[in-house]
C-alpha cells in the first residue's frame, strides 16, 4: 500500500522546475531570471521585464523596440468584446469582466499551434496588449461611457492610465505605475500561476490559460488583498484606533490584511519598494491620511507579531499608490492581473517546453462499502 504525506495547500511541495523567478523568503530576495527585483524596479521597465520573463533574456535595443511596437499596434479591442462588456451589469466586479473577456479572446484567435513560435509570440503580444485595454474599458462602460481608443504615442503604463482616467497622466505618475507593474509581474508558483500551469498542461489555448489565472487571482487571499487593505485602513479611520484594531484582530484570530506571506518571513522586498514609491507620490501630489494609519499599523504589528515572521507583503502599500494614481479600489486586482499576465505567459511558455498534464492524487477520507438504500425506504 502506498503511503502519501498530505500537506494542506501543497505547502512546500515542489510542483515544477522553473528558471523564471527565485525567492528566498528568509533573506527577502526576489529575482526575475537571476536579476534582483530592486535593479529591475530602478533601471528597467515593464515591457522589457516582460520580455525577460517570457523569453529568458534581456532584449537588445532593436528587439525591445520591435516588441513594444507590436504591443502598441495590438492594443485595440474587438468591437464585439466591447459590445459584450456593455451587457455586463454595472455592479459586476471588474475581475469577472476581465475573466470573461480574456476567455472570449480565444473565440477570435481559436487556432492552436502550440509548437509554432510565431503563434506563441502573437498570443503573448495580444494578451499583453489587450488585457489593459479590457480593464480600462469596463471602468468607462460601467459608468455609461464608450471606451477610449488607445494612443500609440503613449507608453504602456501611461496609455492605461489615460484610458482609465480619460486624461493623459503626469509622466512621473506613469513612471510610478510602470514600476508597480514590474513589481507584480511574477512571483514563482503562487495560486494563480499554478492555476495557469494546470490549465496550460492540458494544451488548451493561452486565452483560456489567462482566464483561468484571472479567476484564481480574484480571491481575497491572493490578488484581492490590496483592495481589502484599503477597506481595512478606511475601517480603522485614524492612527489612534490602530492599537484597538490590532487587539481585536488578535483576540478574534482575524487576518490582518496585507501582512504575512506563505514564503517571506521578513518584509517583502516589493513592499519596501512600494512604500518608497508611495512616499514619492505623496511628496509630489499631496499626502494621504491613510498612509499614516498604515505606518502606525506596520509599527504595531512589528511590536506584536514580528517574532512570528509576520511583516507587510506586496499588497500592503500597493493600494495606497493606486489610490493616488486615481485607480478605483475594485480595480486594484485587475491592475495586478495586467502585470501578472507577463508571469503567467512565461510559465505557460515554459510549461509547453516539457509538458506533462498535472494529475495529483488524494488521500481518501470517506467511507467504504456503504449499501444503497432504495429511495422509498429512506
Amino acid at each position: 500500500m502506498t503511503v502519501y504525506e498530505y500537506r494542506a495547500g501543497l505547502e512546500g511541495v515542489p510542483a515544477t522546475q522553473s528558471s523564471i523567478s527565485y525567492v528566498d523568503g528568509q533573506k527577502g530576495i526576489l529575482e526575475y531570471r537571476g536579476t534582483a527585483i530592486e535593479d529591475l524596479a530602478s533601471q528597467s521597465n515593464f515591457l522589457e521585464t516582460a520580455y525577460l520573463l517570457i523569453w529568458g533574456e534581456f532584449p537588445d535595443a532593436a528587439e525591445l523596440a520591435s516588441f513594444e511596437a507590436e504591443i502598441y499596434e495590438h492594443r485595440r479591442m474587438k468591437y464585439r468584446i466591447s459590445d459584450m462588456m456593455k451587457s455586463f451589469p454595472e455592479s459586476g466586479h471588474p475581475m469577472d469582466s476581465l475573466q470573461a473577456c480574456a476567455a472570449a479572446l480565444g473565440l477570435f484567435y481559436s487556432k492552436r499551434a502550440l509548437d509554432d513560435p510565431a503563434y506563441i509570440r502573437a498570443a503573448v503580444v495580444r494578451l499583453l496588449a489587450k488585457v489593459p485595454t479590457m480593464v480600462a474599458a469596463f471602468q468607462l462602460i460601467r459608468k455609461g461611457h464608450d471606451p477610449i481608443r488607445p494612443r500609440d504615442d503613449l507608453s504602456y503604463a501611461a496609455n492605461f492610465l489615460y484610458m482609465l482616467n480619460e486624461k493623459e497622466p503626469d509622466p512621473f505618475a506613469a513612471h510610478i505605475f510602470d514600476v508597480c507593474l514590474t513589481l507584480h509581474a511574477e512571483h514563482t508558483i503562487n495560486a494563480s500561476t499554478f492555476s495557469a500551469m494546470v490549465t496550460a498542461s492540458t494544451l488548451t489555448d493561452p486565452y483560456a490559460v489567462i482566464a483561468s489565472a484571472v479567476g484564481t487571482l480574484a480571491g481575497p487571499l491572493h490578488g484581492g488583498a490590496a483592495e481589502e487593505v484599503i477597506l481595512m485602513l478606511e475601517e480603522i479611520g485614524s492612527v489612534d484606533h490602530v492599537p484597538a484594531y490590532i487587539e481585536h484582530c488578535l483576540e478574534h484570530r482575524q487576518k490582518i490584511m496585507g501582512f504575512g506571506h506563505r514564503v517571506y518571513k521578513v518584509k517583502d522586498p516589493r513592499a519596501s519598494i512600494l512604500q518608497k514609491l508611495a512616499e514619492q507620490m505623496f511628496d509630489k501630489f499631496g499626502q494621504d491620511k491613510y498612509y499614516d494609519i498604515a505606518i502606525a499599523l506596520e509599527k504595531t504589528v512589528a511590536e506584536r507579531l514580528a517574532g512570528k515572521g509576520i511583516y507587510p507583503n506586496v499588497d500592503f502599500y500597493s493600494g495606497l499608490v493606486y489610490r493616488k494614481l486615481g485607480i478605483p479600489t475594485d480595480m486594484y486586482t485587475p491592475v495586478f492581473a495586467i502585470s501578472r499576465t507577463a508571469g503567467w505567459l512565461a510559465h505557460w511558455k515554459e510549461q509547453l517546453g516539457e509538458n506533462r498534464i498535472f494529475r495529483p492524487t488524494q488521500i481518501y477520507t470517506g467511507m467504504h462499502q456503504v449499501p444503497y438504500i432504495p429511495v422509498e425506504e429512506r
